[in-house]
């Protein structure tokens, strides 16, 4: 069984017997390797890589032997393994780009079925790795990074069939006190959208690592003779110089891979404006006015279809109104393309109401376990789409709105966790997550130009895997801004900025009933994949005057933010955060210094300009059309006002500038340009 040695810079000529372990006292004979499938048939004790076992209890320790290896290209490499005895075969790919990202697929090469328990890939990390960063949360509040000294055990379970909003399925490792420019950090992510298992442990030996993969039901996964599974990827990610430069490498290869191609639009969403409330006079308004302001696509929420004046009935059947819509949705359809807008739609796929047509004639497809009282979550059960039936109705049934109208964008939505879902008595949550997969695999391949958003509940579906087929994820169902601006910066360790659906919400939050200044909330948004949840047809003038500069600004920044580097710089106060984000040529960055509170101080700390080059000059401006600043105080820099001349990027980058004294909620927008 291969074992990864060191995870770092890349070092020519490396000598793997540096790295040998001695033989301690009361231990086995031999060094205990810690491999890519941690076995215990070599006396390792940890949790196993793989567990699983034959009906008659044979093949629940096995030990593997490297029958082959191949390197397709000089990223990546293949190993294959057997057990003859235990009739098993293992292949393991490794490949390096911006990440490191670790493939294993297990083959029943026996006559008999193989119950599997667990296949999760062991990444190994160094001595001076001891403390981690993981990440909890709760529906409107989630991506909240914690702190705990890396001792023992630390274990992440999820089961609620989705990713969640209380757990990721990601943690960093790093030194002691490592921040966002500092330290030696591993960032490890699974490639999964369903139940879970994490663990970080520190063996008796000292040997530290961190094993991810998917959290199986007994006989959940049984593979049949011939038959394979494969886990889902573990990727990991490496920086010598804090947070900051890690989440870069996982956002550079959520790029790599993802489907979306050009720009982002500014979206308004009605679900804030109009709730269930559709009138097509009322949108048709609200479009017309979205238009005047530079919106680019234009999404229908909740409401359009079957039965579903509330929450309380109508999904599963995907067909439009009667009722609303008496003349089907072309013409408000026509009327938002015709503004120059691209029209999206709102589908929870994967549920259905109780009552509804669909359950009605066929109350076998829900994900449940029969003989019980299904449990009801937001008033609707999970259709099973590990069910190729279910797939194939739900596939026809978008397939037709997808042909019939002018749809560019779905937003996919999943209101619920799963609970006690069987298919056929069996755990049922893994098929789902796959049939999901393919259902929305099936889509792209039919209507390659549908972009589409993964929101469970707001962020209760953000994955690597989820994200190999979606566009963006909608972040929280909290359009808070200051909650906001502390969800956002989580989500940035471990996601780009493009896929982090960020919206102007309305002047109070109808999740916290908190009201925000207009440039506060647009502020906040700007950084992310910027929309608009909020019926302007109640803003005023100035308000939609505001709204038109900041969109006007976001399409100028554009280029910027959704292909530079992240940064999020630390700052002394609390009470503020600062980030940014930088070209990759450094010439060109845009940073935010987020007053979220009153400081303790009357002056305020430097911002530094982390991201630019040191060796360069750069002019410096402040951006203040969309009003997001708020300043306290008699005077305010004399910077601000222009005149200083080219400034060394080294001052920017380690002394930094001196901001203004601002009121809460406020946000001073700075630009950075090479001086020519």
């Amino acid at each position: 069984m291969p074992e990864i040695l060191s995870i770092g810079p890349a070092i020519d000529g490396f000598v793997p017997e540096l790295a040998a372990q001695p033989v301690a006292h009361a231990t086995i004979d031999t060094p205990i390797p810690l491999g890519i499938v941690a076995d215990t048939s070599t006396g390792y004790t940890g949790r196993p890589g793989l567990r699983g076992a034959r009906p008659d209890g044979s093949g629940w320790a096995p030990r593997f032997t490297q029958r082959e290896v191949e390197q397709p290209d000089a990223a990546s490499v293949v190993f294959h393994l057997d057990d003859e005895i235990a009739e098993l075969a293992i292949t393991i790919e490794l490949t390096v780009d911006h990440v490191l990202t670790t493939s294993v697929t297990l083959h029943n090469a026996g006559s008999t079925p193989y119950g599997l328990l667990q296949l999760a890939p062991t990444i190994p990390l160094p001595a001076h790795a001891d403390e981690l960063m993981t990440f909890t949360g709760r529906w409107c509040r989630e991506f909240q990074p914690g702190r705990t000294p890396f001792e023992a055990a630390t274990t992440i379970e999820n089961r609620t069939g989705r990713t969640s909003h209380a757990h990721l399925p990601a943690v960093y490792a790093g030194e002691a006190g490592f921040d966002e420019q500092r330290g030696e950090v591993w960032g490890i992510q699974l490639a999964w959208s369903g139940n879970y298992t994490l663990l970080a442990e520190r063996l008796p030996d000292g040997r530290r690592y961190v094993q991810a993969g998917e959290l199986l039901e007994p006989l959940e996964v049984e593979l049949a003779a011939g038959s394979s599974y494969t886990a889902p990827d573990v990727v990991v990610a490496w920086s010598a110089a804090g947070i900051s430069a890690a989440s870069q490498a996982f956002h550079r290869s959520v790029r790599s891979q993802s489907p979306s191609t050009g720009h982002r639009p500014v979206i308004l969403n009605t679900w804030e404006a109009v709730y269930f409330d559709h009138r097509l006079d009322t949108l048709q308004q609200l479009a017309d006015v979205a238009a005047t302001v530079g919106v680019e696509r234009f999404v229908l929420d909740d409401g359009w279809f079957g039965g579903r004046r509330d929450d309380t009935a109508g999904l599963g059947d995907w067909w439009v109104s009667d009722a609303v819509w008496p003349s089907g949705l072309a013409p408000i359809v026509d009327h938002v393309t015709g503004l120059g807008m691209e029209f999206g739609l709102w589908v929870e796929p994967e549920m259905v109401n109780p009552d509804s047509d669909l359950y009605r004639k066929h109350p076998e497809w829900t994900l449940a376990t029969h003989g019980y009282e299904p449990v009801l979550g937001r008033n609707q059960l999970v259709l099973d789409l590990g069910r190729e039936e279910v797939r194939h109705f739900l596939f026809d049934s978008l397939d037709a709105l997808l042909g019939e109208y002018d749809i560019s964008y779905l937003k996919w939505d999943m209101n619920r966790d799963i609970v006690q879902g069987s298919r056929f008595g069996r755990a049922g949550a893994r098929g789902h997550v796959v049939g999901v997969y393919e259902l929305i695999d099936r889509l792209r391949d039919a209507h390659p130009g549908v972009e589409i958003e993964s929101c469970a509940s707001g962020g209760g579906r953000a994955d690597l895997g989820i994200l190999r087929r979606t566009d963006r994820i909608w972040t929280s169902d909290c359009n808070d801004a200051v909650e906001r601006q502390l969800i956002q910066r989580g989500f940035s360790m471990l996601f780009p900025p493009e896929v982090m659906g960020a919206h102007i919400g309305p002047e109070r939050a109808h999740t916290t009933l908190r009201r925000h200044d207009l440039g506060f909330r647009a502020a906040t948004a700007l950084f992310g994949h910027l929309g608009i949840e909020w019926n302007l047809l109640n803003a005023d003038d100035e308000q939609r005057r505001q709204v038109a500069a900041t969109i006007a600004l976001y399409r100028r920044l554009r280029p910027l933010l959704h292909s530079g580097r992240t940064v999020r710089v630390v700052h002394p106060d609390p009470s503020v955060l600062v980030h940014g984000v930088v070209s990759d040529s450094a010439d060109h960055g845009v940073y935010a210094y987020v007053q979220l509170a009153p400081s303790a101080t009357t002056m305020p700390a430097p911002m530094r300009l982390v991201g630019l080059d040191p060796e360069r000059t750069y002019t410096v401006s402040v951006i203040d059309d969309i009003g997001s600043i708020k300043q306290g105080g008699r005077s305010r820099p004399a910077w601000m006002d222009g005149g200083t001349g080219p400034i060394a990027g080294r001052q920017l980058v380690e002394r930094g500038l001196q901001p203004p004294i601002q009121h809460p909620e406020s946000v001073l927008i700075v630009e950075a340009r090479e001086a020519s």
